[in-house]
C-alpha cells in the first residue's frame, strides 16, 4: 500500500496527515518518503498530481538516468511512479510558490527514488526518507536541523543541479522532475489522497509494497509529483 499525503511525503501502511515534519531517524513504526515534508496548501495556489508509466518515454529516459547515475547495473526500468508537487503555496503564504517531483522506479528487482526540484520558496522541511525503526535513512542537506533556507533546486549527489537519487531495495538509494499528463490526486479529509493501487511491487528495504498514500505536503507514504519544469525532467 502506498499513499501519497498532502504535506509532501509518501507513506505506504497508512495515511498521514502530520503537517510538522518530524526528524530522521525517528525510529518509529513505518516507512516514509519525504520530497519535502512541510505545511503545503494546494487548496490556496498549486496542483499535486500523480502517474503510472509501464511503457513508452518514462520507461527509457528513468532507465538511461539510473544506469547513468549507478553504473554497471545493466538496468531496465518496468515501471515508473511520478508524485508531482507543482507551484504549491505554503498554508496561509499565498504569495509562495515551491515545485518539486518524487519518482519510484522499479524492474521489479532493483527499487531506486529520484527527486527532483524546482523553485522552493523559504521554509522550515524535512527532505530524504526513513524506514522502520530508522534501520535505514537519508537526510537531505542538512534539513534535520529545520533550516528555513532551501538550497534543493541547486544541490545534488548525482552531479545533475536539482536532483537527488538512491537506490532502496536494501542494497543502496538517490532523486528529480518531469512535464508529462497526470492524474490528479483527489485529497481525503486527512489531507492525504485515497490509496493509489501500484501497477507493479516496489521494494523498500526488505519489504514489497503494492500500495501508497501521498500527501500533498511533499511527503510519500507507502500505503499513498509530474509536472514540473520540463527541463528539469530527468535530463542530464
Amino acid at each position: 500500500m502506498f499513499q501519497v499525503n498532502n504535506n509532501g511525503h509518501l507513506t505506504f501502511n497508512e495515511p498521514s496527515s502530520q503537517f510538522v515534519p518530524y526528524s530522521f531517524p525517528a525510529n518509529r513504526n513505518q516507512d516514509i518518503i519525504a520530497g519535502l515534508w512541510t505545511d503545503l496548501d494546494n487548496g490556496m495556489r498549486g496542483v499535486v498530481s500523480y502517474h503510472q508509466y509501464t511503457s513508452g518515454n518514462v520507461l527509457t529516459r528513468a532507465t538511461q538516468d539510473i544506469n547513468t547515475h549507478f553504473p554497471n547495473l545493466n538496468f531496465s526500468a518496468s515501471w515508473v511512479f511520478v508524485a508531482t508537487w507543482d507551484k504549491v503555496a505554503y498554508f496561509s503564504l499565498t504569495n509562495t510558490e515551491t515545485s518539486f517531483q518524487v519518482l519510484l522506479i522499479s524492474d521489479r528487482n532493483s527499487s531506486f527514488i529520484l527527486m527532483n526540484y524546482g523553485e522552493i520558496a523559504v521554509t522550515t522541511h524535512r527532505a530524504g526518507y526513513d524506514t522502520i525503526n530508522s534501520t535505514h535513512y537519508i537526510v537531505i542537506n542538512g534539513s534535520n536541523s529545520g533550516s528555513s533556507i532551501s538550497n534543493l533546486k541547486n544541490s545534488s549527489n548525482v552531479s545533475v543541479s536539482g536532483r537527488w537519487a538512491f537506490r532502496v531495495d536494501g542494497m543502496k538509494v538517490v532523486f528529480r522532475i518531469l512535464h508529462l499528463p497526470s492524474d490528479v490526486n483527489p485529497v481525503d479529509d486527512d489531507g492525504s489522497s485515497s490509496v493509489i493501487q501500484l501497477l507493479s511491487p516496489f521494494l523498500f528495504f526488505g519489504r514489497t509494497y503494492q500500495q501508497i498514500y501521498y500527501m500533498y505536503v511533499y511527503c510519500l507514504n507507502f500505503n499513498l509529483l509530474i509536472h514540473i519544469l520540463n527541463r528539469l525532467v530527468m535530463t542530464q
